[in-house]
């Protein structure tokens, strides 16, 4: 534990009572000097500091090396990744805290729990495989696309996402999603004279600046009606607010949540999705798809249920009425890409993911009615681990696929086990695990967790509502399983593994198949909790 340190932002605000020159002799008791010195736990902080200092390096050498060196900075990248998320492993003994404020241990800006650990896996171990997806891309569009740059965003992106779900306070909350999203911006419109690129990019931003803007005005009023940032203080103090500085409070708290709904890609917050996974690069998509979703979700637990349990009775039903919105839009959206034979795979990936962002969201809302939030937090983390590990197996998948077929229409699935049994055999598991079936028994697993979040905390019409979702659902993943194993129209390309794609592929693979195999792996974070 590191001794605790008073933050700038409320130091500030307490009356200085010393003379100067008591301050330059005792310079510790003058509070703006208390909030320099500051004693940081550095393995706390290792996982997003060294994919910010990899992402520097990568910067500064792309201007040295040559055109035909490139590559090395896609593997450097790579390791740097693998690397952070290694230095999670001596953070399992224990809660970790840094950057304390002075006279309160409890109020931190960083603290690495066990759900900091878990969201940071499932963001590190998303960006890794997105960076494996890259290396390939990269190669095959070397004019289109700027390396150096891309690795820099890349894992500047990565960085912010992994310090997200350890702020503990609403301004380092606020910085880290900021992070996480503008290199995302750039990302998603890099490729070079690319009309459908620059059009995606400029919706996701327009989007996303929208979000912040909402956030930060519903932040600034938290802020003014508690006197504080920190999450456990908004919490004890948020719920003793009165008089016209109530309605103030409540206000805030919708405006943060209602940020948060678009970071999320809940419904009515999701129509930049589509365009942008179908417009970003392949690798980019993966990336939104997973990554993206760890950072709106951790971002919205911490709000609601760490600082403002006091008004579960507002965020709960509103989430959950979210909730049954968004998985319903997402499967339809997802079941109209089956009606011609022009529709994008990675178009149909994007609407599947916001009808999983409404199964994610059902536990959160849980957590607005239950007796014990935690377990409900712990639904959710346990599907956000699983639909990751599979999701990005589908997209590994879609760009194997896209290397012969640029447009990735579902039709071009027809026929793939003639020619790559083990792609379309990876495919067919991972889409019955996004479906909840055997033998994608940690969907289902997954998906029976989630269920009984809702059920538990009494939510019995969103619980029938996710039930008619997961059938309807069953459609089109069915439907598009089916067409791996049908007779292809002609001779179907044959599809090369490039060593990057294998490793990608193999990683998901091992992984699926693992928490098929043994789901308490994940699960038990349904059954612990996690802060």
């Amino acid at each position: 534990m590191n001794p605790p340190a008073q933050s700038l932002a409320e130091s500030a605000a307490q009356p200085v009572t010393h003379t100067l020159a008591e301050s330059v002799a005792h310079p510790l008791l003058h509070p703006l000097a208390s909030s320099v010195v500051q004693s940081v736990d550095w393995l706390a902080i290792a996982p997003p500091t060294l994919t910010a200092v990899v992402g520097l390096a990568v910067l500064v050498a792309d201007l040295f090396l040559p055109d035909a060196r490139k590559d090395v900075l896609g593997w450097v990248s790579v390791g740097g990744l693998a690397g952070a998320a290694l230095l999670l492993l001596p953070l399992l003994d224990g809660d970790r805290t840094t950057f304390c404020l002075a006279g309160d241990p409890g109020a931190c800006s960083y603290t690495a729990d066990h759900f900091t650990l878990a969201v940071q896996l499932l963001v590190l171990g998303g960006a890794l495989l997105a960076a494996l997806l890259s290396v390939t891309a990269l190669k095959d569009a070397r004019r289109e696309l700027p390396e150096g740059e891309y690795w820099f965003l890349l894992l500047s992106s990565t960085a912010g996402a992994a310090l997200l779900p350890a702020s503990r306070d609403l301004a380092t909350l606020v910085v880290a999603l900021e992070v996480a999203s503008l290199p995302a911006f750039a990302l998603v419109g890099i490729r070079h004279g690319d009309r459908r690129s620059s059009e995606a990019a400029l919706k996701f931003f327009l989007s996303s600046v929208t979000a912040t803007a909402v956030t930060l005005m519903g932040v600034s009023f938290v802020y003014a009606t508690t006197g504080t940032l920190y999450l456990t203080r908004i919490a004890d103090r948020v719920q003793h607010v009165d008089g016209q500085f109530g309605t103030l409070a409540q206000t805030g708290v919708v405006l943060t949540l209602v940020g948060f709904a678009f970071k999320t890609a809940a419904v009515p917050f999701h129509f930049w999705v589509p365009d942008t996974y179908v417009g970003a690069p392949l690798p980019i998509a993966a990336y939104l798809s997973v990554v993206g979703k760890a950072v709106g979700f951790s971002g919205l637990i911490l709000v609601t249920v760490v600082a403002l349990p006091s008004y579960a009775d507002a965020w709960g039903p509103a989430l959950a009425a979210l909730a049954a919105l968004t998985m319903t839009v997402g499967n339809v959206g997802a079941l109209r890409q089956q009606g011609t034979r022009a529709r994008s795979a990675v178009r149909l990936l994007a609407w599947s993911s916001v009808g999983q962002a409404g199964y994610l969201l059902v536990p959160v809302a849980a957590a607005g009615y239950a007796d014990d939030p935690e377990h409900a937090v712990g639904s959710t983390v346990a599907y956000a681990l699983m639909y990751g590990v599979v999701n990005l197996g589908a997209f590994t998948v879609a760009a194997l696929v896209g290397r012969t077929r640029t447009v990735n229409r579902i039709t071009d699935y027809r026929g793939l086990y003639a020619t790559n049994p083990v792609a379309a055999l990876l495919l067919a598991f991972f889409l019955l695990c996004l479906a909840g079936l055997p033998p994608g028994v940690i969907g289902l697993f997954a998906k029976v967790t989630v269920f009984s979040s809702a059920v538990d905390a009494g939510l019995g019409w969103l619980a029938v509502v996710m039930a008619a979702n997961v059938v309807v659902a069953l459609y089109y993943y069915l439907r598009w399983t089916a067409l791996l194993f049908r007779a292809a129209e002609g001779a179907p390309p044959a599809h090369r593994f490039p060593a990057p794609l294998t490793a990608a592929l193999g990683l998901t693979a091992v992984a699926g198949v693992a928490l098929s195999g043994a789901p308490e792996l994940v699960l038990r974070f349904a059954a612990t909790g996690l802060f």
